[in-house]
């Protein structure tokens, strides 16, 4: 497999993304995100740290997963963007769309609602 899924809580979620999220696994990135929604998911973080490659194909596939979520109230996010990805995410300005967080734990706290006391 070419992600690690962790669960941070029951909706949210952290995919780490391999070495490429390319034409080679965007099926596969798709049909985990459709498996967590499923299971009750709506907000991923994606953990770039040891991807190289991004393509037209995994963005098009994260894209895709973006559509699935919002409708739900669901947030995709990126975090520890590498500089190849970084480049995609600056060309492509899907920096406009995604939020970009220096770390998981960043992401993390983002997307936890504030508690009211």
């Amino acid at each position: 497999m070419s992600f690690t899924v962790r669960g941070i809580s029951p909706r949210t979620h952290v995919i780490t993304i391999g070495k490429a999220l390319d034409y080679r696994n965007a099926q596969e990135f798709k049909a985990l995100v459709d498996t967590l929604m499923q299971a009750g998911v709506v907000n991923l973080i994606l953990d770039f740290s040891n991807t190289g490659i991004l393509d037209s194909t995994g963005l098009g596939a994260i894209f895709s997963a973006y559509r699935k979520l919002t409708p739900r109230g669901g947030q995709i996010v990126f975090a520890n963007v590498s500089r190849p990805v970084q480049m995609v995410i600056e060309l492509t300005h899907t920096n406009r769309i995604f939020k970009i967080f220096p770390t998981v734990e960043t992401a993390q706290a983002a997307l936890t609602p504030a508690k009211v006391s």
